[in-house]
Parts: structure tokens; C-alpha cells; sequence
């Protein structure tokens, strides 16, 4: 299984890094050992800067043992079109990660009803790290199919706590603007490094602008590459500021986060409480009985 999952991330691993116009969940499981910091935030936030929302819903409580539906939303609009690596615009990808807690983890095939089979697909699951099975990686996928997710999740068959357990979503649209290098995609604004007028604008054969800037003050050029895919707001003789936008913001993207809670209930205590209640209800009509016992003896008495 180890080396099923390895290969996996190779090829993933592989394609992330000969193709940067997706957002590969790979990169973040290569940087870090937790996908959920200690402030709460999870990791893809560092390369996906902009804010969106999420959607999870689950059941309130679960058995053990128990397979179940985790059904993740990633809203957005569908006609929309993001810059891609090549600078070209193309559709939407979309991409999640579900913490779930400790012992619960997707449920094998021969375990999934065939309602809930049906409403998976063809997903593919694949565990954070190898020992982490209870944190789920999806994508990236094309977000007009997979803007709505069902992940089929088993509860733990001999939990040792049966408690109120948080579950942490991040679910995500489109590219990112930062690279786990740490350089910019071109999927976001890019600035201007120096103040000075702008003297020249060329296109390399690769497509990209190369901007010159003439510092006065520094009596040097200063040359600037912005990636094809931004638009770009100067032209030559401009005068500039020192981080002016020089390009528009191409992304329509972004990255959300949504939490929620699940009771691992006990079957006993289920059990207990319906015997508690049956106990209630079987009092209750012995007194209601006894009620009309004690009317009618009092009623002879007064007839007597």
C-alpha cells in the first residue's frame, strides 16, 4: 500500500512540477508534516492568498464502524476564466483537504453503499502522508464536475473515547499566486521594484514582458520579467513608485476554510436511553392506571 500511495505522489509530484498552471495538493504535503497550523489555518492559504468560502455537511452523530457521507460545496462561477501557466484562460480547477479525527479515515470500496458509490464517482482519495489516514487530499479536479464532493468516511470500529470530535475543511478554486519556492505564479499583481520612469518594455520569445526601470536617484536600470497571463497597466514613459502595481490582478480564485463537529456515539448508551425511556412510559401508564383504580374504589365509597 506504501508503495502504491508513493508511486501516486511521484506521478503527482512529477506533473505539479512540469505543469505550474494547476494547483498541485502534493506541494503542500511535500512542506509540511501537518496541514493545520497552530493558529488554525491550514497550509494552502500560504500559496492561494485570496479568501473564499467553503461548505461542509455531516451527520450530527455516528456509531462506530460506520460508513457515512462528508458532502464538501466549493461555490463559484462556473463561467468564469483563470490565467493558466502558459498565459492562456481556462476553467476553474478545484481541490480539498478534510481533517477528520484521529481513527476515522475513507472507507474501502467494499464497504460503501451503492446510494453513497453513486454519489462519489470516479473521486480519487488520497491520504496526507501514510500514517495520516484521517486526513484526506482531493484534487485538483475540474471545478464545473467537482464543485460538489462526497467523501465516503468510516468512523474507527474501537474508538476509545466516545466524544464531540472537530472536523477541519480547506477547499479551493483555481491557481495559486505564490509558489512553495516562494516565487509569484502569474496569477497575481505584480509591482514595481524601484521608483524611476520606465524606459523600455520588451517580449521575450517565451512570452514574457521585460520591463526597464530608470532610478534616478540611484543612477542605475532596473529590469523587472512579468509572465505572460497578467495584463499589463503601464507603457513606456511612465513615472513609477516603488511597489506600484504594474500589472492588474488576473485571479478569480481563492481558498476557503469551514469546520464542524461529529459525536461518536456510543450504541450503548442509545440502548440505555431507550430503556430509560421505555421504563418512563411503562411508569406512566401504571399510574395513569392506578389513577382510575383509586377513582373508582372512591367513587363506590360514595355510593355506599
Amino acid at each position: 500500500m506504501r508503495k502504491l500511495i508513493g508511486f501516486f505522489a511521484f506521478i503527482f509530484g512529477f506533473i505539479a512540477l512540469s505543469s505550474p498552471s494547476q494547483a498541485y495538493p502534493i506541494f503542500a504535503q511535500q512542506g509540511y508534516d501537518y496541514p493545520r497550523e497552530a493558529n488554525g489555518r491550514i497550509v494552502c492559504a500560504n500559496c492561494h492568498l485570496a479568501q473564499k468560502p467553503v461548505d461542509i455537511e455531516m451527520p450530527q452523530a455516528v456509531f462506530p464502524d460506520t460508513v457515512f457521507e462528508a458532502n464538501i460545496h466549493i461555490p463559484y462561477d462556473q463561467s468564469l476564466k483563470q490565467v493558466l501557466g502558459n498565459g492562456k484562460k481556462g476553467g476553474l480547477n478545484v481541490g480539498a483537504v478534510l481533517i477528520l479525527p484521529e481513527g476515522f479515515e475513507i472507507a474501502p470500496k467494499d464497504r460503501i453503499p451503492e446510494e453513497i458509490s453513486t454519489k462519489v464517482g470516479k473521486l480519487f482519495f488520497q491520504p496526507y502522508a501514510a500514517d495520516k489516514k484521517n486526513i484526506i487530499v482531493v484534487g485538483p479536479l475540474p471545478g464545473k464536475k467537482y464543485s460538489d464532493m462526497v467523501f465516503p468516511v468510516l468512523s474507527p470500529k474501537d474508538p476509545k473515547n466516545f466524544l464531540k470530535f472537530p472536523v477541519y475543511l480547506g477547499g479551493n478554486r483555481g491557481r495559486g499566486q505564490v509558489y512553495p519556492s516562494g516565487e509569484k505564479s502569474n496569477n497575481t499583481v505584480y509591482t514595481s521594484p524601484a521608483k524611476g520612469a520606465i524606459t523600455a518594455i520588451d517580449t521575450d520569445p517565451e512570452g514574457k514582458s521585460v520591463i526597464s526601470i530608470f532610478d534616478k536617484d540611484a543612477d542605475k536600470t532596473v529590469n523587472t520579467t512579468i509572465p505572460a497571463g497578467p495584463t499589463l497597466l503601464v507603457k513606456v514613459g511612465d513615472t513609477l513608485a516603488a511597489d506600484q502595481p504594474l500589472t492588474n490582478n488576473p485571479n478569480v480564485g481563492g481558498f476557503g476554510q469551514a469546520d464542524t463537529e461529529i459525536v461518536l456515539q456510543n450504541p450503548l448508551r442509545v440502548i440505555g436511553l431507550i430503556v430509560f425511556l421505555f421504563t418512563i412510559c411503562v411508569a406512566q401508564i401504571f399510574l395513569v392506571l392506578k389513577k382510575k383504580q383509586f377513582e373508582k374504589v372512591q367513587l363506590a365509597d360514595m355510593n355506599f
